[in-house]
C-alpha cells in the first residue's frame, strides 16, 4: 500500500522532464547506430564547447575556424550566427557571453537527421537584476559526406 507515493513521484518526475524535450517527429524517431550518435555527440560537444565563455556579439568569436567547419557553406554560419547573437541578446545574456552550455537531448528524425537540444546559461545583462538566464535552443544537424553538419532554420 506504500507504493502509491512512489508511483506518484515517478508520474511527477516524468512529467517534468518531458516539459522541455523535444516533441517527437512526425514520423518518429529512429534507433541509429551506435557510432552515429557517438560522432554526433563528439561533434556536437566540440562545437558547443567553443561559446561557452567567449562573445558571441565578438568578431574574434564570429572568425572562429573551429566554428565554422560545422557548417556546409558560409551563409548558412552566417544564418546561424546570426540567429544566435539575437537569441542571447533577446534573453538578456550578459556580454552575449554564455557561461555554461549543456547538450539536453538528441533525437534522430533518421539516420542522417537529428534535432539536438541545447541550454545555454549566462549572467543577467539588465539592471539590478544580479541573477542568472537561460536560453534552450533546438539545432538541426544533417548527416552527408560523412560528417555532421549543423543546417540552420525553423524546426
Amino acid at each position: 500500500m506504500k507504493r502509491w507515493p512512489l508511483l506518484l513521484i515517478a508520474a511527477l518526475v516524468l512529467a517534468c522532464a518531458s516539459d522541455g524535450s523535444i516533441p517527437e517527429p512526425e514520423g518518429g524517431s529512429v534507433a541509429v547506430p551506435a557510432d552515429a550518435a557517438i560522432q554526433l555527440n563528439g561533434g556536437a560537444a566540440v562545437f558547443y564547447e567553443q561559446l561557452v565563455q567567449r562573445r558571441v556579439n565578438a568578431l574574434e568569436t564570429f572568425n572562429d575556424p573551429v566554428l565554422r567547419k560545422f557548417f556546409r557553406s558560409e551563409d548558412l554560419f552566417f544564418d546561424y550566427y546570426a540567429q544566435l547573437a539575437q537569441s542571447l541578446a533577446d534573453a538578456h545574456f550578459e556580454k552575449s557571453r554564455p557561461f555554461a552550455i549543456e547538450v539536453q537531448e538528441m533525437v534522430f528524425e533518421s539516420t542522417a537527421r537529428a534535432q539536438v537540444q541545447v541550454l545555454f546559461r549566462g549572467y543577467d545583462n539588465r539592471p539590478l537584476r544580479p541573477n542568472r538566464v537561460s536560453l534552450v535552443r533546438r539545432d538541426r544537424w544533417q548527416y552527408e559526406q560523412e560528417a555532421w553538419w549543423i543546417t540552420p532554420g525553423k524546426l
